[in-house]
């Protein structure tokens, strides 16, 4: 019995007018103008209170020394090179997509990285947010995995992120 060829692609790829591996002519890119961005590399405060601020940005790679110890949200993936970004300054709490977690766990891996050094981690549901959007992060983002600093906080799976991070800036210490 021969095995079937997985079926490639998704809902927002299965729009486009080309299939997957199809080559694309001179020309054709022009096919793909209705096609529409969304998100910026945003970098903004979004809230502030006793425990802190909340800053999003497009991009962990946005972090810089003035952000110690805010609230980062970031609509970056959760792996290795965006848990190294988010060391480089001390941070109350960083949070990215899951990016559909990936193989090994790649997609969740800044987790273990932040906690290994106290820091709050959490992704979000890639079927929640759009990754790349910090925007859609804050507003619909559903927390998926999170490290033992955040779940001290109150930050669980299946919550709001908005909402979690919302408590924790009027609270101001975590959980006991």
């Amino acid at each position: 019995m021969r095995a079937e060829a997985p079926q490639l692609g998704n809902r927002t790829a299965s729009l486009a007018p080309f299939t997957p591996y199809q080559p694309v002519r001179p020309g054709q890119s022009q096919s793909l103008s209705n096609i529409q961005p969304f998100g910026s590399m945003v970098k903004q405060e979004v809230a502030r209170g006793p425990g802190g601020r909340v800053l999003i940005m497009g991009s962990i790679t946005q972090v810089e020394a003035q952000d110690e110890g805010a609230w980062v949200v970031s609509a970056s993936h959760g792996g290795v090179s965006s848990g190294e970004f988010a060391l480089e300054v001390p941070l109350q709490g960083a949070f990215f997509n899951d990016a559909g977690v990936g193989k090994d766990g790649a997609g969740i891996a800044a987790l273990a990285m932040l906690q290994a050094r106290g820091v709050a981690g959490a992704t979000v549901s890639h079927l929640s947010a759009r990754i790349g959007d910090c925007q859609d992060t804050w507003e619909h983002g559903v927390v998926s995995h999170a490290n033992a600093g955040a779940l001290a906080w109150g930050i669980l799976p299946g919550q709001s992120l908005r909402e979690s991070l919302l408590q924790c800036l009027a609270r101001g210490t975590p959980r006991t």
